[in-house]
């Protein structure tokens, strides 16, 4: 989770990427909304540098089990999104990331 957090923002809560991922772990709006109903018990607070880095664990944890453990494979799905991987395999963008 720290390198994905140093990879996607260096670790700056205030990044907003040109698709609108936001903070540390740069969770774009829909995946904040799926954490916030689904995989957490409490309210997270999208401003938050700590709420966004816990939800960007959870999210990675729901990658993981849908992976089977597959580090690689949930990793690159936190990237470029999951389906997407298996769809469509791994852009070039991907495997450097």
């Amino acid at each position: 989770a720290a390198a994905i957090a140093w990879q996607e923002s260096g670790f700056n809560n205030a990044m907003v990427s040109g698709a609108n991922a936001r903070g540390v772990m740069q969770i774009m709006p829909g995946t904040w909304d799926y954490v916030q109903q689904n995989l957490t018990e409490r309210p997270l607070d999208p401003n938050s540098a700590s709420d966004n880095v816990h939800a960007g664990v959870l999210y990675l944890k729901r990658l993981l089990t849908e992976t089977g453990g597959d580090e690689n494979t949930a990793i690159a799905g936190y990237y470029q999104g999951l389906q997407s991987v298996r769809d469509r395999g791994l852009y070039d963008d991907t495997h450097q990331y």
